[in-house]
């Protein structure tokens, strides 16, 4: 675009390389948003890879500098996940070697751990604050703000029909 010359982005068959029409535009937005997720996900990636640490494992340490001092129960930990994964406790378990994360037994309920961030794991989050937050203001690159807010609701919007408060059925 530096010499004045506007391109139409690449759409969603053209970037697939699909020869036939999607089947109803629905699914064309369906599509369209997993590969967006999948792009925003690895270019990620690649910025918190120097720093040796995965996507879901920088998830996990913002939740528990959230939750403060004392931390949080793994299975809470999962629930906030933004990619949910079964394996929350083997995740865990990588970073508590690394000791970015310490755990504890809680002592009313043996089956229930506890989760915290340690020292070592807010210093990494600090680092990596701001090649992080570049990657966020990216979308500011494409999308204005009034865009933005619409994009915000347009995803509440289907999560919310994808995943339904169980008390709005109690009514």
């Amino acid at each position: 675009m530096s010499d004045g010359v506007v391109t139409r982005p690449r759409t969603i068959l053209e970037d697939i390389q699909q020869t036939k029409p999607f089947r109803s535009r629905s699914q064309e937005a369906v599509l369209a948003l997993i590969r967006s997720s999948d792009d925003i996900l690895r270019h990620l990636a690649g910025v918190l890879e120097p720093s040796g640490i995965t996507v879901q494992q920088y998830n996990v340490l913002r939740i528990l500098r959230g939750a403060g001092e004392e931390g949080l129960p793994t299975l809470v930990v999962g629930e906030r996940m933004l990619e949910r994964t079964p394996g929350v406790t083997r995740l865990i378990d990588r970073m508590e070697k690394k000791a970015w994360v310490a755990r504890k037994r809680c002592t009313a309920d043996r089956r229930r751990v506890w989760c915290r961030i340690t020292q070592s794991g807010l210093d990494l989050l600090a680092s990596l604050g701001d090649v992080v937050n570049a990657v966020d203001e990216s979308l500011a690159n494409v999308l204005d703000e009034h865009e933005l807010v619409q994009l915000i609701d347009f995803l509440d919007r289907i999560r919310a029909d994808l995943n339904p408060d169980p008390e709005d059925s109690l009514v």
